[in-house]
């Protein structure tokens, strides 16, 4: 046998070998933005998923197959996400989904999912009518699924925070203009209108909009005593930094991307006491909280040792956990099977951000609670808690 034709036998080996490995795994798509101002998202996002993947493979996969993540930057870019969402269902014959960062790619993109009754898993997305989009009667089933606080508790837990707790009765709203930052801000109105309270002004941004000047002037001069936000980390950090430019100094209290590092490392200082609601802060305060701070730390070794995100990664590793969970109960990678045992998981999941104990039914696809939700404060360059009692919370 000359070598050329050795040469060709063992590429074919070869190509049969890897054809083989490819054929029996599981491929589940992660779907995020892995650059732009939502990359400290969609990274921290991904790496968590990547991190339970690794675990999971190391323990025996899913029905004895290795999982096989197919990644996609969808770029917070709704058409991105539309065409991502098609290629890993036609394409790459993904089995599920988990991702979904921005609240406008994910309701552009999961009705792929929808149609090919695969389920996907939002572990990042907040927005309200997310896992709203396709349910009865004119969906009989819904597979759309979340993993992170929706708005509706986060808007709840900051208005308890700025009327109830700390007594502010003249708010302004900045929020910036995407389908996040809109719904969001409706929500919040919605939470103050319960409270007989309406805000001194409500403002909007656009998407990297470096001057807040004006709107900032009008919520000082509607005599604001506290800003309320929606937006991401880029933007808030220009809130923070044009009210020490102004010399207006009030407090933040908004979603949980006041949380991002782009807004700690952008706003330094001026970010200091700024609140939000928190799935997992990062402390290792439980076995497991410690175990994946240090694997996610070891793995990636973010600087300051501080994950860019935290609360992505962390839903991003118990998204994957659960999704596994179900492909393992139903016996199968079929999405409807799939979906049915997502609806009716029998084992708990012990995961970073609490233990999922039947986490879904067919009628609530919402896995986190209002009770599971805490206070966060930047302080310093880092996420604490706001109130440390939580912080004994398991």
């Amino acid at each position: 046998m000359n070598i050329k034709i050795k040469s060709i036998i063992t590429a074919l080996a070869f190509a049969s070998s890897v054809s083989a490995f490819a054929a029996d795994t599981i491929k589940i798509g992660v779907s995020g933005p892995f650059t732009g101002g939502s990359s400290p998202m969609g990274v921290s996002m991904r790496d968590g998923v990547k991190l339970a993947a690794t675990e999971i493979n190391a323990n025996g996969g899913v029905l004895g197959r290795q999982i096989q993540l197919v990644e996609r930057d969808d770029q917070a870019d709704n058409q991105r996400g539309v065409q991502v969402a098609q290629e890993l269902i036609n394409r790459e014959g993904v089995v599920a989904t988990v991702g979904y960062i921005n609240t406008g790619v994910s309701l552009a993109s999961q009705r792929f999912y929808q149609e090919a009754k695969l389920p996907v898993i939002n572990n990042v997305a907040t927005g309200s009518l997310i896992t709203k989009q396709f349910l009865p009667p004119e969906y009989a089933d819904n597979y759309v699924f979340r993993t992170s606080a929706n708005d509706t508790i986060q808007s709840s837990m900051i208005v308890e925070e700025a009327i109830d707790i700390r007594k502010f009765k003249k708010v302004a709203i900045l929020a910036d203009s995407t389908n996040y930052g809109q719904l969001g801000r409706a929500d919040l109105e919605k939470a103050l209108a319960a409270k007989h309270i309406t805000p001194v002004a409500v403002e909007k941004f656009n998407i990297k909009d470096v001057d807040m000047t004006a709107q900032l002037l009008k919520s000082k001069e509607a005599g604001a005593q506290v800003i309320l936000t929606y937006a991401i980390g880029p933007e808030l950090a220009q809130i923070a930094n044009g009210m020490e430019k102004l010399g207006w100094k009030v407090p933040m209290i908004g979603s949980w991307t006041l949380s991002m590092g782009n807004f700690i490392d952008n706003a330094g200082k001026n970010g200091n006491g700024a609140q939000m609601p928190q799935t997992f802060i990062q402390v290792p305060n439980t076995p497991k909280r410690q175990q994946f701070i240090t694997a996610y730390l070891e793995a990636y070794k973010p600087a300051n040792g501080r994950i860019p995100s935290p609360v992505s990664a962390a839903q991003g590793y118990d998204s994957l956990y659960l999704l596994a969970a179900a492909i393992q109960q139903a016996g199968t990678t079929d999405g409807v099977k799939v979906r049915e045992a997502l609806e009716n998981l029998k084992a708990k999941i012990s995961g970073v951000v609490t233990t999922y104990d039947h986490p879904y039914t067919h009628d609530n696809h919402e896995a986190i609670t209002r009770n599971m939700v805490v206070m966060g404060e930047v302080k310093d360059g880092i996420v604490v808690y706001a109130n440390k009692a939580d912080e004994k919370k398991k």
